[in-house]
């Protein structure tokens, strides 16, 4: 599975504390994060994770891209809904993944619900759909 991480500057701590606690599960993945979020994440972990530019300069964009080309299968995209920021993807990056059918958790709480599901196998379906075409 592909699986793209983007974190906002006050959720880099807690995205990559739950890379370190589910690191075993995401070892057997291809991982791309924003630029900044891969470093902290791979320095902590020793993922090994493609990295795309910083979010502010369209790291985010690089991501939404490859949503776009059904090259991700699952987007963990933790945001801060309390910190306004014009430069957040939220609305392209939550449409993208709706349009595509792409699993997408904003919040720890939801990530690992995900993370759980794509370790027992539940998001295989993404496999086969692929497979149809």
């Amino acid at each position: 599975m592909e699986i793209a991480i983007i974190a906002n500057d006050t959720k880099k701590e807690l995205m990559t504390e739950f890379c370190i606690a589910y690191c075993g599960i995401l070892s057997k993945h291809n991982l791309c994060a924003t630029s900044i979020t891969a470093k902290y994440i791979s320095e902590a972990t020793g993922l090994d994770i493609v990295r795309f530019l910083s979010g502010d300069q369209g790291g985010a964009q690089q991501i939404a891209s490859r949503i776009g080309c059904d090259e991700i299968d699952l987007l963990l995209y933790f945001r801060d809904p309390l910190t306004p920021n014009e430069n957040t993807p939220d609305n392209v990056l939550l449409r993208l993944c709706d349009v595509h059918n792409i699993p997408v958790a904003t919040n720890i709480a939801t990530a690992e619900v995900l993370i759980h599901g794509l370790e027992r196998g539940d998001l295989e379906w993404r496999e086969i759909l692929k497979a149809g075409k």
